[in-house]
């Protein structure tokens, strides 16, 4: 593995402040992670601040050891700046899919119950008080209600969008290199495993959140989004990489 680069560092010692922080101060949770826009407990800071925080051990962890893992290699190539601008851009676009999941889901169920002659005001207040009225699950299916509840009153944490990002990154750079999951110890070029790896959370988001129903728990759609800013950045970089060479200009 590439020595651990300076960024990549700050990144890892940041991380490590905001999760002891969130256990020594447990209202940072709910000041930091990233809650649905129209939730009165949003703040402005918080589509930044949320990828910085984690649920657990184990989510920190594994985020912390693919950011050393993928991020030193980039940084080394890239520099600094450039990759901190890439993962944050990874990040926010990780919170712009996750979020236009949530008004989806939210929607859905806010627009059934309107035209069942509910106010979007009670619907709202309740909503924002982490209630909800028992009639309304005469009109709503199980799962429309649940993604409604869900999509409004819950929060995301975790630096896993701009993972992605990374992991996207490093297979644009480096299709031919052979990488492992852990409960699955074989060998994998970049190339296969990265798309892999997306296609497995797009049919993990399908399966549990808003179109098809159920829950995992995890964001998918949120990999996804950070997936794809990585994907459109590489490529665009890449280009203009070409352009800039083209003999021809």
């Amino acid at each position: 593995m590439m020595r651990m680069t300076d960024m990549v560092k700050h990144l890892l010692i940041i991380n490590i402040i905001f999760f002891v922080g969130s256990f020594l101060a447990p209202q940072a949770q709910e000041l930091l992670a990233l809650h649905y826009f129209e939730n009165d407990r949003f703040r402005i800071w918080q589509p930044l601040t949320h990828m910085f925080m984690h649920g657990g051990i184990g989510h920190i962890f594994f985020n912390m050891f693919a950011l050393v893992m993928f991020g030193s290699t980039l940084e080394h190539f890239w520099g600094g700046k450039k990759f901190l601008f890439f993962y944050i851009s990874c990040g926010l676009g990780a919170m712009l899919l996750h979020t236009a999941v949530n008004y989806y889901s939210v929607h859905e169920g806010v627009s059934i119950l309107i035209e069942n002659g509910f106010s979007k005001q009670e619907i709202y207040s309740l909503l924002n008080e982490e209630k909800y009225n028992l009639q309304w699950q005469e009109f709503l299916s199980p799962t429309v209600f649940q993604n409604m509840t869900q999509g409004f009153i819950g929060v995301a944490v975790g630096a896993s969008g701009a993972i992605y990002g990374l992991l996207v990154a490093y297979a644009f750079m480096f299709p031919n290199a052979e990488l492992m999951l852990i409960f699955l110890p074989v060998p994998i070029k970049a190339k296969y495993f990265v798309p892999g790896l997306l296609l497995m959370d797009l049919y993990l988001g399908l399966n549990g959140n808003p179109i098809l129903g159920g829950s995992t728990g995890i964001a998918h759609f949120a990999h996804i989004g950070g997936a794809i800013i990585g994907f459109v950045m590489m490529w665009y970089w890449k280009k203009n990489q070409f352009d800039r060479n083209r003999w021809d200009r």
